[in-house]
């Protein structure tokens, strides 16, 4: 599945924010209206810890629903590392629009670095492996395609979206569809062309998923000697993606087992947010 494109996200952004400038501003900023309308202020931003950064366009944006009139200058790119106490931008504007905008912007790129720099540090991890690290739809509600478009700022890569791009045949559809191989046979006729993705838990399972053609095979939670196994018994015929219970103690040791992909929600559902810092001087 391909990986999310800043250049398709315009109108996501644009929500986005809006959503998040409703939030934080509602009805008016009551504390910045005790600064003249006419101030205008310089602010420069920095972070307080090495990260990889994301989420410039939100800042972007950020300020210019606020005011236009506020200017943003970066001094960074998304993807790119920093270092503790780096200036990532500087703005110069009306007063009232930088104080009524620093939280929303923060709040934006502070959760992508966060996330950007979790998956910067795992995709570090299996450098020299063919493996690529894949994501999951453990995200914040509303704003998936954000953590997602972090997630490949960071070096990993993107699992399906959500529920309609492509078909994730887990133990219940299994059942529920009457086994492996009639699951898939109904998802091809459901929506011929789309991804069809099967989990096992056993390498019995793996056969079955093999003789239905299913493209890719997810193997949940089997060892590491099962896992070499099934490499070897799916030779090349579907894709392999390892789940479940992986770490980032054991990621590199999954990787070389020779799984094409590997999946963890961790990337993206218990991330740690970037210290960031807004300096402003008249």
């Amino acid at each position: 599945m391909p990986n999310l494109r800043l250049a398709d996200l315009g109108a996501e952004i644009t929500a986005n924010v809006r959503t998040a400038l409703a939030e934080d501003i509602g009805s008016g900023d009551l504390t910045a209206q005790l600064i003249p309308a006419e101030r205008v202020a310089r602010a420069r931003i920095i972070t307080r810890e090495a990260a990889t950064v994301c989420g410039t366009a939100w800042v972007d944006e950020v300020f210019r629903q606020l005011d236009p009139r506020v200017q943003v200058q970066w001094q960074v790119a998304d993807g790119e590392r920093v270092i503790q106490d780096q200036t990532l931008f500087s703005l110069e504007g009306p007063a009232r629009a930088l104080l009524s905008g620093e939280r929303s912007a923060l709040n934006f790129l502070q959760l992508l670095s966060g996330v950007a720099t979790r998956c910067r540090e795992y995709a570090d991890l299996v450098e020299g492996t063919a493996v690529q690290l894949l994501d999951t739809r453990k995200t914040l509600p509303g704003l998936r395609l954000a953590q997602k478009y972090a997630v490949t700022c960071g070096g990993c890569h993107n699992h399906r979206i959500g529920l309609y791009d492509a078909f994730l045949i887990k133990e219940n559809h299994i059942a529920a569809c009457g086994g492996i191989a009639q699951a898939v046979a109904s998802a091809r006729q459901i929506a011929p062309g789309r991804p069809v993705e099967v989990e096992v838990e056993n390498l019995d399972e793996l056969r079955q998923a093999l003789d239905a053609g299913a493209d890719i095979i997810m193997l949940d939670e089997l060892d590491h000697d099962d896992m070499r196994t099934a490499v070897a018994l799916t030779a090349g015929r579907a894709k392999l993606e390892a789940s479940g219970g992986i770490n980032r103690d054991t990621l590199r040791s999954y990787a070389e087992t020779g799984v094409d992909y590997i999946s963890i929600g961790t990337l993206t559902k218990d991330v740690k947010a970037i210290d960031l810092s807004m300096r402003l001087s008249l």
